[in-house]
């Protein structure tokens, strides 16, 4: 079976590791999201890209949430001690794989080829695909003025007022045909349980033509009002969506013919279907590496 899953660097990335572990017989594809990569100290970082690598190798550092395990910043540390900006915490392990990507793309390789030789150093077969060769980044503008995402999430740690979302250069910024292909040709597409403002949103936004409803299956991220991990709850509620899993299912009820459920919001099954929707419960909360959600997510129907 052809799975391909659409990701950000969280609950989509989980499941993926998790479809890779209890299917490896299965051809994988993770489409990444890339709008909130930015550039720190001219490397450019890919932080879901980055966060399926390692955690399909492995080996991501699941205490911090980012980056690689047992890392170490002495970098980090240096480039303070000589007056670079620092808030961005990235490892001595973390920078190696910019610093592969900084030098692939020197040479005139894309983003998907640089991802592509990423996967083949760390032993990840999957194949990973970046949602776009092209140039998005997300901004925000927030009451304290327009933020880049890792501005936003890591320097600012979300407390200015998020007042509206953009993704600069989606207008122009194309698919790429590795990814197209992928979604054609997909025995199941799975919209992963991460954050659907920030991080499905701009892959649907390239993507949406290419799905197919009645293969496609989405993955709820919130579970009991909170939200499996990161602001998802705290941003739908800002921007005006009820952060509940029926206005998730409503964003995706163009492109998804099943909607997986939490057995803990089974009661709002109906309100799904009324969507159009076939509905599959259980237990989405991921304890084991997302195993118990990939098995319920590849026999779902």
């Amino acid at each position: 079976m052809k799975v391909v899953v659409l990701a950000g660097g969280t609950g989509g990335a989980a499941l993926a590791a998790g479809i890779q572990a209890v299917a490896p017989h299965h051809e994988l594809t993770v489409i990444a999201n890339t709008a909130d990569d930015d550039e720190f100290w001219g490397l450019l970082v890919c932080p879901d890209v980055d966060a399926v690598i390692y955690r399909l190798a492995g080996v991501f550092n699941d205490k911090a949430g980012y980056g690689v395990k047992d890392d170490t910043f002495h970098v980090l540390e240096t480039m303070s001690s000589i007056g670079e900006k620092a808030w961005f915490r990235i490892g001595d392990k973390d920078i190696a794989s910019h610093l592969v990507r900084e030098g692939l793309l020197a040479i005139g390789c894309t983003l998907t080829e640089a991802t592509r030789e990423l996967c083949r150093r760390f032993q990840v077969s999957a194949l990973v695909l970046p949602m776009t060769d092209g140039r998005v980044r997300t901004r925000f503008t927030t009451d304290a003025g327009e933020l880049s995402f890792q501005e936003y999430f890591v320097r600012e740690r979300l407390r200015p007022k998020l007042q509206r979302i953009e993704f600069a250069g989606l207008d122009v910024a194309r698919p790429t045909a590795e990814v197209i292909a992928a979604l054609r040709e997909a025995d199941r597409v799975i919209i992963g349980p991460s954050n659907p403002l920030i991080s499905i949103a701009p892959i649907l936004a390239l993507v949406r033509p290419a799905l197919v409803r009645e293969r496609t299956i989405a993955v709820t991220p919130i579970v009991e009002g909170l939200a499996l991990k990161g602001p998802t709850v705290e941003m739908m509620r800002a921007l005006g969506p009820e952060p509940n899993p029926v206005e998730v299912a409503r964003m995706y009820r163009d492109v998804a013919g099943v909607f997986v459920l939490d057995t803990r919001d089974r009661d709002l099954s109906g309100a799904i279907e009324g969507l159009g929707y076939r509905v599959v419960v259980g237990d989405t909360v991921m304890r084991d590496g997302g195993r118990t959600l990939a098995a319920a997510v590849l026999s779902a129907r």
